[in-house]
């Protein structure tokens, strides 16, 4: 026997009366068959999921490459960090993605998208100017038209010396090439030959003058960096795009020796007892968690 259904009656409604689903309708009371003590129920219609065919979904999918290779071929391209030349700002291990459309000529879409111009102190990507099939990340110290120079390390544009908070330090073995720049003495073998002989025809007084359509580029890591200094200017053609956030970063040891903390942690007393690495440890050490996400300037 089934159980009626609960229902809320008003003052003047009799006990034994169902409320009618549109209380805007005026019907007659239900006809209950003999026997039978309530209404059989009401049941909604099944629900029928309608599955895509095989077709639908391969349209479906071939859309989404489309999709996902216009973004990777005109707007953002990920890369990775394999050297120090860029620590501390970019670590070896880092995952980047790239934005590809910031230098992007101005035109009709420039409302749309955020176009400027290439700035001293941008993070860039390009193609090496020696094997364009590479990719490398330095930062723009140098637009057309400025003039720079280096003394003991300390760059020096346009007679005004830089304060760059990002440059890193490290100890290396002393170049007078590297650290005062231009050099008028051929002492690193590294040196391009070819810049080398073309560097001339930029220098005025103790600087290089960046011409037009070139950029002049070093990295934060300055002292284990292989940079314009060694091989030149980089053409505004060869620019792909600015780095803007790190997706990932995998933690990898620097040759540089540089501690990814200052801290310095005490060593073990030998009566201390190291217990055994964890799968949580593993999976700490694993990566940079707090490198996640984390915006590229």
């Amino acid at each position: 026997m089934s159980h009626p259904a609960h229902t809320e009656t008003g003052p003047d409604t009799p006990p034994s009366a169902e409320i009618a689903p549109e209380a805007s309708q005026q019907t007659a009371p239900a006809q209950i068959p003999r026997g039978q003590t309530s209404a059989p129920v009401q049941t909604h219609s099944p629900i029928h999921i309608l599955h895509p065919s095989p077709l639908e979904a391969l349209r479906s999918l071939l859309m989404l490459l489309v999709i996902a290779m216009f973004v990777l071929t005109f707007i953002v391209q990920p890369f990775r960090i394999p050297s120090e030349s860029m620590e501390r700002t970019l670590l070896v291990g880092d995952f980047l993605l790239v934005n590809k459309s910031i230098y992007g000529p101005p035109g009709h879409y420039r409302w749309l998208l955020p176009y400027r111009h290439i700035q001293d102190g941008d993070i860039v990507v390009f193609h090496f100017p020696l094997n364009p099939s590479e990719h490398v990340v330095k930062r723009v110290i140098g637009v057309p038209g400025d003039r720079i120079h280096l003394i003991h390390g300390v760059v020096y544009r346009n007679g005004q010396r830089l304060n760059e908070p990002y440059v890193v330090d490290e100890p290396s073995y002393p170049d007078s090439f590297r650290d005062n720049f231009p050099a008028g003495v051929y002492t690193d073998p590294s040196i391009d030959t070819h810049w080398w002989e073309q560097m001339r025809q930029y220098e005025a007084g103790n600087d290089v003058i960046v011409p037009a359509g070139q950029y002049l580029v070093l990295g934060d890591n300055r002292n284990h960096s292989r940079d314009s200094r060694y091989w030149g200017f980089v053409p505004r053609s060869d620019i792909v795009g600015r780095p803007f956030i790190i997706y990932f970063s995998l933690r990898r040891p620097s040759t540089t020796d540089l501690p990814e903390l200052p801290q310095v942690t005490a060593l073990p007393r030998q009566d201390d007892k190291l217990e055994p690495e964890g799968t949580l440890d593993k999976i700490e050490d694993f990566a940079r968690w707090s490198r996640i996400l984390r915006i590229v300037r």
